[in-house]
C-alpha cells in the first residue's frame, strides 16, 4: 500500500503505507501530492504508518541502483523534511512502529511526536550503517533536540523505546497502538485552525537556518 489519505472532523491523516515505507520517488511524489490538497482542505496533520513500521527511511536498494541520481534524491528527501518542518498547519507524527534514519527525521520535522507506548525504536543508525549525516540532516535534528540529546542519538546510534524516547526528548507523548492516531487527534485539536499564512511564517522563520542547510549545495 502507498500512502493514503483520510479526513477526520477536519484532520488530515496520512498514512505513510503497510510495509517499511522507504522513500522512494514514488513515494515521495504520492506523499507530496497529498501534502498539496492537505494544504488547502484541513486544520491539522498526522501521519502514521500501519503495521511494524512508521518509516524505515531511505530507500537504500533504489539508491544503489541509481546512484548517479544520489544527489538529486538527497535533495528530494531533503525538501520534503523541509516542506514538513515549515507546514503552514500544526503537523503532528504518529510514530506506530519502527522509525528509523530518514524515517526518524521526518517524525522530528513535524511539531510534536506521540510514539506507540509498547513496541517500535526511534533511531538514527547512520553511524552503524557508514552513512554520514548531511549538513542538512544534522540541523533538522539538532534543531529538534539538546545537545546532549543530540550526540547520544546521532553518534551512538542508539535505538530509544517509547519511555526512554520520551525521557530524552525525542518525543512528546505515549499511547497504546489502537489509540495514537487519537492521542494526536486529542493533542492537535486545540490548536488547529490557526491562519496558515501566518503559521507557516513563524515556522519558515523559526528555522530559516535548517532550510538553508536542507537546500545547501540544490544549485550546484
Amino acid at each position: 500500500m502507498t500512502a493514503t489519505l483520510d479526513y477526520r472532523d477536519e484532520i488530515a491523516v496520512l498514512n505513510l503505507g503497510d510495509d517499511e515505507n522507504r522513500f522512494s520517488p514514488e513515494w515521495i511524489d504520492t506523499v507530496n501530492a497529498h501534502l498539496g490538497e492537505i494544504e488547502t482542505k484541513a486544520r491539522g496533520l498526522i501521519t502514521v504508518g500501519s503495521g511494524k513500521f512508521y518509516s524505515n527511511g531511505l530507500d537504500l536498494d533504489w539508491l544503489m541502483a541509481n546512484a548517479s541520481r544520489a544527489d538529486w534524491y538527497v535533495e528530494q528527501v531533503q525538501e520534503l523534511f523541509n516542506r514538513i518542518l515549515t507546514y503552514p498547519l500544526p503537523a503532528i507524527a504518529a510514530v506506530n512502529g519502527h522509525a528509523f534514519g530518514a524515517g526518524a527525521m521526518l517524525a522530528i520535522a513535524h511539531d510534536y511526536r506521540i510514539m506507540r507506548e509498547d513496541r517500535g525504536y526511534y533511531c538514527f543508525p547512520e553511524v552503524d550503517i557508514n552513512i554520514p549525516f548531511t549538513v542538512g540532516m544534522a540541523a533538522l535534528i539538532q534543531a529538534k533536540l539538546t545537545p546532549q540529546t543530540a550526540i547520544t542519538a546521532m553518534s551512538t546510534g542508539h535505538r530509544y523505546g517509547a519511555a526512554e524516547a520520551m525521557e530524552a526528548g525525542l518525543i512528546d507523548g505515549t499511547a497504546a497502538e489502537s489509540e495514537v492516531v487519537a492521542t494526536a487527534i486529542n493533542r492537535l485539536a486545540p490548536i488547529a485552525g490557526k491562519d496558515r499564512g501566518t503559521l507557516g511564517a513563524i515556522k519558515t522563520t523559526m528555522f530559516s537556518s535548517v532550510t538553508d542547510a536542507l537546500r545547501q549545495g540544490r544549485n550546484q
